[in-house]
């Protein structure tokens, strides 16, 4: 079949177009900005790439894909309508492909790539040929999506709506026999209204997981146990229990009695540790023992942007990071704070995400980094007031350069470019 694909350049997109290619269908797609790095993935994986959204650039298929960055108004998606063309959800599609596995799905508002990327490294680390779907890069990992032969599948379970016409939450199409829900927050303020308009679509979600399937997740995490509490016909494997804990201190997992320490295991901070228990628990669904998923996870390098070192200048250490949400943003701080508990600390935060710049987290804000020695705020939206709050990049980092000499590690928190920051601190260095 041919396919192609509106919105290609997105991560989710970029490795839905190589599962779909794998498969054997002819795959193109469209976008109005090819960038890094994206742009170079779906070269190497050779998917004919066509720029803008006209329609007499637009390739003759048997189904459109589109994404759900295009809404009515699109040149194609117009013309698509007019001429009654198939099309298709990236999220429905895949499912489709994917109705003959064992998928494991996981979900959660933190946590999602770096846990999936976790159970994909144990089970493949263990000589399994598994497949996945995740959105971001890991270090392990050369491309964020592959078929893989395995009868699993892991892919990363996003809330967020699926398309203009369809939009119950991506994680509604996958069919997942097996679930991981790390934590339910609120988020994406631009198509949820509240935590409960959050709450109703993993309500959805639980009731699609089969009798024999299973549903991993953190008993004191209230809002996904209220969730589960409603409806649940799967088996149930709670975590901070009876029989299975956590202790955040000793960085030890007891199941059963048995305690094994994660202390060993590479990436720093609360929300890393919750993250690998997660994915040793599915990888023992998947036939792995506890003690062989630990070893495997030792050569686990993490995710890009997940608290990624990118340099060290004059002995000041410079932190790239994904946090673009109250909890996100305390659990990295206090990451960093524990590893470094006498360095200087200069959080730089963007307000990049819909919920973060509408000034719903307000409070929540105020109180995330309390591990840091200061915080440089973005806020381009004008929600917040203040003497460390920016209404412009270049504000921001006038401010920044001025004061980096004053701190042992600067932490960068932002879903959005990261490299606006990032650059001028780097020249700043190369100019002295």
């Amino acid at each position: 079949m041919r396919i192609h694909i509106l919105g290609v350049c997105g991560t989710f997109m970029a490795g839905l177009a190589q599962i779909l290619k794998e498969s054997g269908h002819v795959v193109s797609g469209s976008d109005v900005q090819f960038y890094p790095p994206m742009s170079d993935y779906l070269r190497d994986i050779d998917i004919n790439t066509i720029d803008g959204y006209e329609v007499s650039k637009m390739p003759e298929a048997n189904l459109y894909v589109i994404g759900n960055a295009l809404s009515r108004g699109n040149e194609c998606v117009e013309y698509i309508l007019d001429n009654n063309l198939a099309y298709t959800s990236g999220p429905s599609i895949l499912g489709k492909e994917l109705r003959e596995r064992n998928v494991f799905a996981v979900s959660g508002t933190h946590g999602k790539t770096s846990t999936a990327y976790m159970l994909t490294h144990i089970l493949n680390d263990q000589g399994r040929d598994v497949g996945y779907l995740v959105g971001g890069i890991s270090k392990n990992f050369k491309n964020p999506a592959r078929l893989g032969s395995d009868k699993t599948f892991v892919i990363e379970a996003d809330e967020y709506d699926s398309a203009f016409f369809d939009k119950r939450s991506k994680f509604i199409n996958y069919h997942p026999k097996n679930l991981i829900v790390n934590n339910i927050e609120f988020d994406h303020a631009d198509i949820f209204d509240d935590i409960n308009d959050i709450k109703r679509q993993f309500h959805h979600l639980v009731k699609l997981i089969p009798n024999s399937g299973n549903i991993i997740y953190y008993q004191d995490d209230e809002n996904t146990s209220d969730v589960l509490s409603k409806a649940s016909y799967s088996n149930l494997i709670a975590i901070n229990a009876d029989n299975i804990n956590v202790n955040i201190i000793t960085k030890g997992l007891t199941v059963d009695d048995e305690t094994y320490s994660l202390e060993d295991l590479p990436l720093i901070g609360e929300h890393n540790l919750k993250n690998y228990v997660c994915a040793i628990l599915a990888a023992q669904i998947d036939g792995i023992e506890i003690s062989d998923s630990i070893d495997s996870l030792k050569s686990f390098l993490g995710v890009k942007r997940r608290m990624e070192k990118i340099a060290e200048i004059d002995g000041i250490k410079i932190y790239d990071d994904f946090a673009h949400h109250p909890t996100a943003i305390r659990l990295s701080s206090n990451a960093l704070r524990n590893k470094h508990p006498q360095e200087k600390i200069l959080g730089i935060i963007e307000l990049g995400s819909n919920t973060m710049s509408s000034g719903y987290h307000e409070e929540n804000l105020l109180n995330s980094f309390e591990s840091i020695n200061e915080a440089l705020v973005l806020d381009l939206k004008v929600k917040y007031e203040g003497d460390n709050i920016f209404q412009s990049i270049d504000a921001l980092n006038d401010e920044l350069i001025k004061r980096i000499k004053d701190y042992d590690i600067i932490l960068i928190m932002t879903n959005r470019d990261s490299q606006k920051f990032i650059k001028p601190i780097l020249e700043s260095f190369e100019e002295k």
